[in-house]
């Protein structure tokens, strides 16, 4: 198969040519054969190739999660670097300035399939900026790695819109960063002139492993695919006092405390019998991120049958066990998070209240399901007119 910028780059290039091009990337802007599309288009003479814009860790993906960018100089190639994750929100869409030299932008960036995951963000306001300037967006599509059939999650209510979750998603959306800025444009509001270079070869029951690509970590703490099918459910261990495992070797694999009695929490989560997936009992030391240098003891989440694993369902099996076995030791984080300072981040994370209130009364996992079902009905509706791939 094919990702959209080795197509673009080659059958498409009338897109680009004689164009001043703005090119929105991070190390996963790479061809089949690990070739960085800065360094290739900045040695192409027929390409004028004039910014670079980089989104959350950077253009060259050095710095951790919610750590601020600084406009720079790439030093590879002497090209202008604007960060879309500075200091506050303003710094996460382009300033006109930043484009009126431009002709058209670019974004090549590999996304991992869920709602908080701030790339898609980035698109997203990349899309206003290039609207309002009037100059075209494309979008090189990729594949969405953990498949782009499966669809789980509450959708965000947009009162709880922020940098974790804009629009009305589920938390695992089964679509591609095209498709979604395909949906941004019909159902979010988002204007452009939006042109999407599709894949070739790429199937929506696809898993990342199944195409032939290789795999180049989009964010720090995403070394693998395990770690991407993970994460819809393990990221909310965030909006809590526990670790979720970033400053460890296994990000979002182990989770932790160093108040937490491993085994009876092990012994909980098995008991709950979901699909695909078991726990054992673990000890940490993250080297950095919460509990940094403290050991903390926890569990390590083992995926057994990837086809059937809900990742969501079990990061609420694992937020309601923690609560309950640890009821007073457990809290929901209160800082700053991603820019939002009024609300708690598992709000964000949750796309409302209703995640944190259902841990709270401790509901049984079918009934949040069951809350889920109605608000997809339509989701699915919309979503379909948006995708661009057969199964």
């Amino acid at each position: 198969m094919r990702t959209g910028i080795e197509i673009l780059f080659s059958e498409k290039r009338k897109h680009l040519e004689g164009r001043r091009i703005g090119l929105i990337v991070n190390p996963t802007s790479v061809n089949a054969r690990l070739e960085f599309t800065v360094d290739l288009w900045a040695a192409d003479p027929a390409l004028r190739l004039v910014r670079l814009f980089g989104p959350e860790h950077g253009v060259r993906g050095d710095l951790q999660d919610m750590v601020a960018v600084e406009d720079q100089v790439d030093a590879r190639t002497g090209l202008p670097v604007v960060s879309l994750y500075g200091e506050d929100e303003t710094s996460l869409k382009p300033a006109p300035e930043h484009l009126e030299d431009l002709d058209v932008l670019v974004f090549d960036i590999q996304d991992i399939g869920t709602r908080y995951y701030t790339f898609v963000y980035t698109l997203a306001h990349c899309m206003e900026a290039a609207g309002e300037a009037d100059i075209p967006l494309i979008v090189c599509d990729r594949p969405n790695p953990i498949t782009g059939t499966r669809v789980e999650g509450n959708l965000l209510d947009p009162a709880f819109s922020s940098f974790v979750g804009r629009y009305p998603l589920p938390i695992r959306h089964g679509m591609t960063v095209g498709e979604l800025a395909r949906y941004f444009q019909a159902h979010c509001g988002v204007a452009c002139d939006l042109v999407v270079i599709e894949m070739e070869g790429w199937r929506r029951t696809m898993w990342y492993d199944e195409t032939g690509l290789p795999w180049v970590q989009p964010s720090p703490n995403m070394p693998t695919l395990e770690t991407a099918l993970l994460y819809p459910g393990m990221c909310l261990v965030e909006g809590t006092n526990v670790s979720e495992g970033r400053g460890t070797t296994r990000p979002f694999h182990l989770v932790g405390a160093p108040w937490v009695d491993p085994h009876a929490l092990a012994h909980a989560l098995n008991a709950e019998d979901l699909p695909g997936v078991r726990w054992r009992p673990a000890w940490f030391t993250p080297m950095f991120h919460k509990h940094a240098g403290t050991r903390c003891a926890g569990v390590e989440t083992h995926v057994m049958d990837r086809d059937v694993f809900k990742p969501v369902l079990a990061g609420l099996a694992l937020l309601k066990h923690l609560r309950r076995l640890h009821p007073d030791t457990f809290r929901w984080r209160t800082d700053p998070y991603e820019f939002v300072s009024d609300r708690l981040a598992i709000d964000l994370l949750g796309g409302g209240p209703g995640i944190r209130q259902g841990v709270e009364l401790d509901i049984p996992l079918e009934d949040f399901e069951a809350t889920w079902a109605p608000d997809l009905e339509p989701f699915l509706e919309h979503r379909s007119g948006c995708l661009l791939y057969a199964e």
